[in-house]
C-alpha cells in the first residue's frame, strides 16, 4: 500500500521553488487520469502524484508548517490513493449554471452508487461511495464524490493483461452506455494494480 509521508513532501520555502515544475508535471500527468462521461460528468482518478500535489496545495493555501497540521493532511489524504487492489476516483458533476445545476442535483439522487466500471471479460464493479462522510441530502446529491473501487484478482489479472476497460451510469436522470477508457488511460489504471495474486 502507497502512503505519503511527511519526507515525501517539501517545505513551504522549498515547494514555492519546486511548484511550477511541479504543477506542469502533475497536470501532464492528470491527462492520463480522467474520462469524460458526456457532457456533464467527469471521472478523476487519483494516484501517490495526484494526491501529493493536493496536499502540498492544502499545505501552501493554509499556511501549514507545523508537524500536526501536515499529519492532519495526510491523514484525510492518503486514504484517497490507490492500494494495488483498487482505484480511487473524484466523481464531477458539472454544470457552469447555477440554477441547472441545483435543478438536475435535485433529480440524480443516488447516482453516486450507480456509477459502474468494468473491465473487458470480468462482472461490473460498483463504487463504495463517500467513506469520509455522506454527500446527499434526501432533496439532491453533492456534484463531487470520492468512489473506491475493489477489484478481485481476474479482475487486476486482466486490467494488467491489457483488457479493455469501460465505465458507464446506470441512472435515469444520467444514463451513460458505457465509455470505453482510450489507451493511455487504461494503461495509466493498469499501472494502479499490483501484480500479484489477490484473494
Amino acid at each position: 500500500m502507497v502512503h505519503l509521508s511527511r519526507d515525501d513532501l517539501w517545505s513551504l520555502e522549498d515547494y514555492a521553488v519546486e511548484r511550477p515544475n511541479f504543477r506542469a508535471k502533475v497536470l501532464e500527468h492528470k491527462k492520463s487520469r480522467q474520462v469524460a462521461l458526456g457532457e456533464h460528468a467527469r471521472m478523476y482518478f487519483e494516484d501517490a502524484l495526484t494526491i501529493k500535489y493536493q496536499i502540498q496545495e492544502m499545505l501552501r493555501i493554509e499556511k501549514v508548517f507545523e508537524a500536526d497540521g501536515i499529519m492532519e493532511e495526510l491523514e484525510a489524504y492518503n486514504p484517497l490513493i490507490p492500494d494495488g487492489s483498487n482505484w480511487k476516483a473524484t466523481f464531477m458533476l458539472e454544470y457552469d449554471d447555477p440554477q441547472e445545476r441545483a435543478l438536475r442535483l435535485a433529480e440524480m439522487i443516488g447516482i453516486e452508487d450507480k456509477v459502474w466500471m468494468q473491465v473487458e471479460g470480468c462482472d461490473r464493479v460498483y463504487p463504495i461511495a463517500d467513506e469520509d462522510l455522506d454527500r446527499s441530502t434526501a432533496d439532491k446529491t453533492s456534484s463531487v464524490h470520492f468512489m473506491r473501487y475493489e477489484l478481485d484478482s481476474s479482475m487486476v489479472s486482466a486490467a494488467r493483461g491489457g483488457a479493455a476497460i469501460s465505465i458507464g451510469i446506470e441512472h435515469p436522470a444520467l444514463p451513460i452506455e458505457g465509455v470505453q477508457l482510450d489507451e493511455a488511460v487504461r494503461q495509466s489504471l493498469a499501472n494502479d494494480l499490483q501484480q500479484v495474486a489477490l484473494n
